[in-house]
């Protein structure tokens, strides 16, 4: 028997044994990440669906750096919120580093770029399309966002849920404000990383299957709600009337 079989036989049994440690490793993964996207989607949803329609001076300077943090790699991002409340940074006072706030900031302004610039496109193609319908019967551009937003509700729905995937699945911003604490600030994908290179691949391989499961569950809800919304929507010409009934 090969090193991987016996390695991929033990995670088997971590998984099916439901592992005290590798239960509390995934459910500190998916608190972390559900909090984290949380915060980003409340935050990038208003800010996306805004400026999907509002037009002013500097906007196109604006999109530019939302669509340059969306390429920012995630050991930057955590380097920067390190910076930030290290003992000497700005918020040093707060007492976050190497704690499970630590890592939701982290990881919540990691995946906020991604909310906002998503948002913003989806509501911006139903502003082009349907726009002048709305400011015809006087709506201005708050009015105008959250009915667009709402029109957009499952394109919307599939952001949320591809975002939480973008933050469950991302190592290196967690690794550097959380420090992977044993117990406290360990998370799926760092303790991947820290008990393969301790040569612990059982648990490294328990891990990386729940992983992939919770990815793949991601994706297969993902599809789920774009079938909704084509089942629920019917013919692209269909899409404006509830809009237009809410607006009048």
């Amino acid at each position: 028997m090969t090193s991987f079989t016996e390695s991929a036989s033990t995670a088997l049994q971590l998984v099916i044994s439901l592992d005290k440690g590798l239960l509390s490793i995934v459910g500190r993964s998916l608190s972390v990440s559900a909090t984290a996207c949380a915060i980003a989607c409340v935050l990038g949803l208003l800010l996306g669906a805004w400026l999907g329609v509002a037009r002013f001076a500097g906007r196109n300077v604006l999109l530019t750096l939302l669509n340059t943090f969306l390429a920012v790699p995630s050991v930057v991002v955590g380097l920067v919120v390190y910076l930030l409340l290290s003992r000497s940074g700005p918020l040093g006072y707060l007492g976050w580093l190497f704690s499970f706030k630590a890592m939701v900031l982290a990881q919540a302004l990691l995946v906020l770029p991604v909310v906002t610039a998503l948002t913003r496109q989806a509501v911006e193609d139903v502003e082009n399309a349907h726009g002048e319908q709305l400011r015809s019967l006087g709506a201005g551009s708050l009015v105008r966002s959250l009915l667009l937003a709402w029109d957009e509700r499952y394109a919307l729905l599939t952001v949320i849920i591809a975002s939480f995937g973008r933050a469950i699945s991302e190592v290196g911003a967690v690794m550097i404000v959380g420090g992977n604490i044993d117990g406290f600030t360990r998370v799926m994908t760092t303790a991947i990383a820290l008990e393969t290179s301790k040569g612990d691949l059982p648990l490294a391989l328990g891990l990386g299957l729940i992983l992939l499961a919770v990815v793949l569950l991601l994706n297969v809800l993902i599809g789920l709600l774009r079938r909704w919304r084509e089942n629920s929507e019917g013919s692209g010409t269909a899409k404006v009337a509830p809009v237009l009934q809410v607006s009048a």
